[in-house]
Parts: structure tokens; sequence; C-alpha cells
């Protein structure tokens, strides 16, 4: 493991790969799993300031989901998550296009210019699972789902280590100066 500041990474974040593999899965994190997305303090009220840009693209039980439940919805665990719809895995932003691949509706309508916010930090940021402690530290580990295996394949087979796929979205929630200290701490793992 390393330590920056009061975060502390598994060490497969450097030594695994990974590359999400969409026209192989098809997008199905959005559809998959007993809970949806994690989501941070700040992110349903974003999501609602943005939910005109990305609604129409939702499917209707998405957005019949969002009229009942609201942005959020607190799971088994008692984690603020993205709301599932109801006798479905599928989170309620999800929808899925003409040739049957799932896509984030919040995400599309980001790319397109029509929404200021990308989608959950934690969707931005897997296979890295984000975890306060109670010591007041930050982990960061390296989750595994069979459903993302082809994306550790072609992450392994281009040589991608998880921490830059992700530079990204682990620069903009964490900062400039922390992804620097990744690149160096990357060394020690060659």
């Amino acid at each position: 493991m390393v330590i920056i500041d009061d975060k502390i990474i598994s060490s497969e974040v450097f030594t695994e790969c990974f590359a999400c593999d969409y026209g192989v899965c098809g997008g199905v994190c959005c559809v998959i799993g007993d809970s949806g997305a994690p989501m941070e303090e700040d992110e349903p009220e974003r999501i609602e300031a943005n939910y005109g840009r990305f609604s129409p693209l939702m499917s209707p039980e998405g957005r019949a989901v969002v009229a009942e439940k609201g942005f959020f919805e607190i799971d088994s665990d008692g984690d603020m998550v993205t709301p599932l719809v109801p006798g479905r895995e599928e989170c309620a932003y999800a929808a899925c296009d003409a040739e049957g691949s799932w896509f984030c509706t919040i995400e599309r309508s980001w790319c397109r210019g029509g929404s200021d916010f990308v989608k959950p930090i934690s969707c931005r940021l897997y296979p890295i699972r984000v975890s306060r402690l109670s010591n007041g530290m930050t982990a960061l580990n390296l989750h595994r789902w069979n459903i993302c295996s082809c994306a550790f394949a072609k992450g392994k087979k281009e040589g991608i280590p998880v921490f830059r796929f992700l530079q990204k979205p682990l620069t903009d929630a964490f900062g400039e100066e922390f992804y620097a200290a990744l690149e160096a701490a990357a060394a020690q793992f060659k």
C-alpha cells in the first residue's frame, strides 16, 4: 500500500491493469448489482440541478422512480446511492440504446454539452472503491466484479494500470498534486 496525505492506496491500483471494454460489456454495470451507485453528499443536488437536461434520455421507468423516490435512496447498508428501478437492478439514470447497450443518461447529457455534472464520482472511479475510515483516512481499493473481467483483460493487453486509466476522475476527485504523487509512487512498483 501507499499513503499519500490522508489517503491509503492499495498497491493493486498500481499493479493491476484496467480499461473499460464497452463494446464487449455493453454497460451492464448500470443494470447489475444489489444496490445503486454510491453517492457523495452534494451529488443529489447536482443531479437535481441538471435533471431537466438529461431526463428526456431516461426510460419512463427511470423517470417514474425519480418522481417517486427522489434523486437518491438509502440502501440496506445505510449508504446514499442512486435509485434503482423496483423489481430490477438497473439504475434509474440508465437507459438502453437501439443496439441493446446501456448508458448513463447523466453522462450522455454531459458529453453532449447539456449538463455540468458528469455522473457520480463512484461510477467514474470504478474499479477503485473509496471508503472513509474511522481514523479519518480515506482508503482507495481495487474492486473486482466479474462483469468487468473484459476490462481487466483489455487493460492488461494494452498495459494500462488502473490509476492511469482513471487519471481524469482521480484528478477531479482528489486534485492534480494527488495524481502527481500517484505517478511518483508508481515507480516503486516497476
